[in-house]
């Protein structure tokens, strides 16, 4: 999932920018609505937290306007100091999907992020594909009922492919939406994630289930077989 804070408290920006990513999830921040507007239409995001008071003359509630005008339908969850009826009545007119008031714990903005996506997105957050089941909102896979513990790295990139399973995706589609910064072209972290979801998902039983396409992706079979651990790795 890949979140654009947009928060002009640089400390507060980067407290966010480093408890999203601990909590799995690819982060982006920008200091003003400009550079907000901008983001937005030159990248794909999964949500948008959006802080109310922004410098340079326009607020979050204007930023939010405009990206609804402009058809822009990302998932906006607005931050705010205020605690006002009138506040919170205005946030949702402008097009906000959910309202957080300052100060607030870590975990409720990861819940609330959360949520606001489940609610635009039509799949359920579980997913199953032969043996293996993902829960996202319980953040749990399992095969054939048995728990396979997951790093968040791990957790987001086998999401990624069972929500698309039986599509090619690209390294670099995979990459944009897991990792929070750009990998080098000569970089091999995503075969090595790849080579440990292998692993665990064949030491559960599920063998072959992801795919790799040379010179273009990876793709995760639609009815991937599962048989009997026998505690022998998959092969990279």
């Amino acid at each position: 999932m890949r979140v654009l804070v947009v928060e002009d408290d640089r400390r507060l920006a980067r407290a966010l920018m480093r408890g999203l990513r601990e909590a799995g999830l690819r982060a982006d921040a920008v200091g003003a609505a400009a550079e907000a507007l901008d983001a937005v239409a030159s990248a794909s995001y999964d949500v948008i937290v959006l802080d109310v008071m922004l410098p340079g003359g326009q607020d979050g509630f204007s930023v939010c306007s405009e990206m609804r005008e402009g058809g822009i339908s990302t998932p906006v969850l607005m931050l705010t100091a205020r605690d006002s009826v009138d506040d919170r009545v205005r946030g949702l007119e402008a097009g906000a999907d959910d309202y957080l008031v300052k100060p607030f714990a870590f975990r409720e903005l990861v819940a609330r992020i959360r949520a606001v996506t489940r609610r635009h997105q039509p799949r359920s957050s579980v997913v199953e594909v032969g043996e293996v089941r993902l829960d996202a909102t319980a953040w749990s896979v399992t095969v054939a009922g048995q728990p396979v513990a997951m790093t968040p790295k791990e957790f987001a990139i086998l999401e990624l492919l069972m929500q698309n399973a039986g599509r090619l995706l690209t390294r670099s589609h995979i990459e944009e939406h897991v990792w929070d910064t750009d990998l080098h072209t000569e970089s091999n972290l995503l075969e090595v994630y790849i080579a440990r979801l292998r692993r665990k998902l064949a030491a559960g039983g599920a063998t072959d289930l992801i795919t790799t396409i040379r010179g273009a992706g990876y793709r995760l079979e639609a009815h991937g077989s599962c048989v009997p651990s026998s505690g022998a790795p998959a092969s990279v």
